[in-house]
Formats: structure tokens, sequence, C-alpha cells
């Protein structure tokens, strides 16, 4: 009896570990690995066990930026079962990683959360962060940015219902001229939304203000222009430069 009231504030109890094949993933890739189940000292029941795919946003509210969670996916693996005291049980699994997940550029978190359900009991968890690295279609356009004269400055993700699809938020790149666009440009900012065969782009150029009327234009945002453009996987077999050259002239036409 005293075993089991120490099982139900966790000690002595069932433990949980996930272990990857792969830590180091791009979107739409397979997540697998194993799932750990080890029995306490005594017999528990377990009600569910299951897989987040996690990672977290910044909104504003009230001039404060506030972190919150969003759970990406969830992946249940088992049914309901009672597992013996030193039991282990290895439970295979495998899923896409969706093709929003965020990369995680600068220190953007991305994890996987493993949790037992125990009845009247602390459920036991395990957490395994995921390097998420660019798709080759996000890659190209990075490629192509870079090539221009453009380094990307900082990426972070916000809350936004409008370009976020199915998740409250976006992942904002954004890239600061060093080549002969730096008298012209203040920055570019990109959002992706990536398919299984095409990558959508969506491209704010903002401009360098000139003058009064640049002044204004700052000021009320109209400096900024918005262009899309998708890149296939077709587009990969092309040059790099066909790729630079179609980026280069959307900013021209905006800029002139």
């Amino acid at each position: 009896m005293f075993k089991k009231l120490l099982a139900q504030v966790g000690i002595g109890a069932a433990k949980v570990d996930t272990r990857l094949y792969f830590d180091s993933l791009a979107p739409g890739e397979m997540v697998e690995g194993e799932v750990y189940i080890t029995g306490g000292d005594v017999s528990q029941k377990i009600d569910d066990i299951y897989i987040y795919l996690v990672t977290e946003y910044l909104r504003e509210e009230e001039d404060t930026s506030i972190t919150e969670e969003c759970i990406l996916m969830q992946y249940r693996l088992s049914e309901r079962f009672n597992l013996e005291a030193k039991e282990e049980i290895v439970i295979p699994f495998s899923f896409p990683l969706p093709e929003e997940t965020p990369l995680t550029l600068t220190s953007q978190p991305v994890y996987l959360r493993t949790g037992l359900d125990i009845p009247i009991a602390v459920d036991p968890k395990d957490t395994d962060y995921i390097e998420v690295h660019p798709h080759p279609l996000m890659q190209a356009v990075f490629d192509a940015l870079e090539n221009l004269g453009f380094q990307l400055h900082e990426v972070d993700c916000q809350y936004n219902t409008h370009f976020g699809g199915r998740y409250p938020f976006v992942q904002e790149f954004e890239f600061r001229p060093m080549g002969k666009y730096q008298g012209s440009l203040d920055e570019l900012e990109i959002i992706f939304s990536l398919y299984s065969e095409d990558l959508e782009v969506f491209l704010e150029i903002d401009k360098r203000a000139r003058g009064f009327g640049g002044f204004l234009e700052e000021t009320f945002d109209l400096d900024e222009r918005y262009v899309q453009f998708q890149v296939t996987l077709d587009d990969l077999n092309l040059p790099m430069g066909e790729l630079e050259a179609m980026i280069e002239e959307i900013i021209e036409s905006q800029i002139n």
C-alpha cells in the first residue's frame, strides 16, 4: 500500500523515455523513434500514451510580448493497459513532421512531449527537442537571397491568424541588404507556405525612406510592398541563377 501511495506522487512510479532515430529533420519528413515505458515499484494502469509536437510563438498584448505554446499535432500510441512492476515496453512510432512546422533557427523551440496518462497519479513526461532545418525549396530561396546580397537578420514566430493557416502563428524571416540594395531597401521579410510539391513565398519589401515624401510613406507604412510568388520542385533542377533573376526582377519592379 505504501509503495502505491509513493507511486501516486511520482516516487517509484512508471517512467517514459522517447528515443528518436533522427533528431534533425525538414518539414514534411518522417519523425521516427521508439518510446520506452518502464514499470515502477508497483503495477499501474495506463490510460493513454501520447506524443505532442510542440512549438512556441509570440503574441503582442498591451505593448507586451507574451510567449504562448502551440501543439502542432497529437499522436496517440496506445489504448488502456496495465503496466506491471519493472515491466519494460517498447512502442515504435512514425508520423510526418507537419509542413507548417517552424524552422529552429535562432533558438526557435520545437520538441516532442511524451507522456503517460495514469489515473490518480503524477503523469510521467519526457521532452525531446528536434532540429528543424529548411526544406530544399526553402533553402533555394535562402541561397538566392544570399547571392543577391541579403543577410538573414532575425527569425521569429508571431501570432497571425491571416497567414497562419491551421495554426495561429507564422514564422517570419527578416533579411537585411548588404549589397547593391543597401541604399534603397531597409529590409525584406519572408513568410513561407509549404505544400508537398511547391512553396508559396510571401515577400514584404520595405523601401528606405528618401526625403519628405519618403518620410510620409514610411510613417503610414506606404513604403511596404507585398508580393507573392511560387517555387516548385521542378525549379530545383534549374540553374540557381534563374531563381535569383526572378527574385531580383520582383524587387526591382517594386522599388523603381
